[in-house]
C-alpha cells in the first residue's frame, strides 16, 4: 500500500488553520497556498538522495553534497493544482512543469480529463502530481494513471487537505504512489466535500464562484 505521510510541522499546522477560515479571503488563501506547498515540499524532500561532488571554494578545494539521481516534474491537476506550483518551484526552480486538466462530474462526482501536457522527458522525472484537496480521490487516480500511461514510474501526490476516502482509494488504485498531506480530516459529506474542509479551493484561490 501507499506510504502516507500527514505533515505535522507546526507551521504547516498553523497555516492550514488560517486556509480553513471562510473570513481568509481570495489573496491570503492563494497566498497560503503557495506557503503551505513550499513547506510540505521541503519537509517530504527529507528522504532524497546525495552524493558528493568535488568543487573550488574561493578558499580552496573541497567536497559538497548534491541531489542525487533523476531531475523533477510538477504536475497540478487544474485548476485548484495551480496554486501549489509556485511554492514548489520556490524550492525547486529547474522543475518541468505538466498539466492535467479534470473536472469532476456534478451528478457522478467522477473525474472528466479535458487536457493533458507533460514535459517531453517525463518519464524520467521524479513526479510529483499537486492538488490541494484529496476528496474521493477519482481525480488523483485518473491523473496519474495518465502519467503512467506516458510512461511515469516515480509519482509522488501531494495535497493540503485529504479524506479518509480519498487516501484509501488512491492507496489502493495505485499502491506504490506515496501520498503526502498537510491534514487528513474526518469524512466526505453527501456532496463528496472534505468535512471540515475548507470549501472549494480552486473557487477560494481563484476568487469564483
Amino acid at each position: 500500500m501507499s506510504k502516507v505521510t500527514i505533515m505535522d510541522h507546526p507551521l504547516i499546522q498553523h497555516k492550514i488553520g488560517v486556509l480553513r477560515r471562510k473570513e481568509t479571503g481570495t489573496k491570503d488563501f492563494r497566498t497560503l497556498v503557495g506557503e503551505i506547498a513550499m513547506l510540505e515540499c521541503y519537509e517530504s524532500m527529507r528522504s532524497l538522495e546525495l552524493e558528493d561532488v568535488e568543487i573550488d571554494t574561493p578558499i580552496c578545494h573541497t567536497t559538497v553534497k548534491k541531489l542525487k539521481g533523476k531531475k523533477m516534474a510538477i504536475v497540478p491537476i487544474l485548476r485548484a493544482g495551480l496554486g501549489m506550483v509556485e511554492g514548489v518551484l520556490t524550492l525547486i526552480p529547474a522543475a518541468r512543469v505538466g498539466h492535467i486538466g479534470l473536472y469532476r462530474d456534478p451528478e457522478t462526482l467522477k473525474p472528466v480529463e479535458y487536457y493533458c501536457k507533460l514535459p517531453a522527458d517525463c518519464a524520467e522525472r521524479e513526479v510529483f502530481v499537486v492538488d490541494p484537496m484529496l476528496a474521493t480521490g477519482g481525480s488523483a487516480i485518473d491523473a496519474i494513471s495518465q502519467l503512467k500511461k506516458h510512461g511515469c514510474r516515480h509519482i509522488h501526490f501531494m495535497c493540503i487537505i485529504a479524506a479518509p476516502e480519498g487516501i484509501r482509494a488512491l492507496s489502493e488504485a495505485h499502491p506504490d504512489v506515496d501520498i503526502i498531506a498537510g491534514a487528513e480530516d474526518d469524512h466526505l459529506n453527501e456532496n463528496g466535500y472534505i468535512v471540515p474542509g475548507l470549501g472549494d479551493a480552486g473557487d477560494r484561490i481563484f476568487g469564483t464562484k
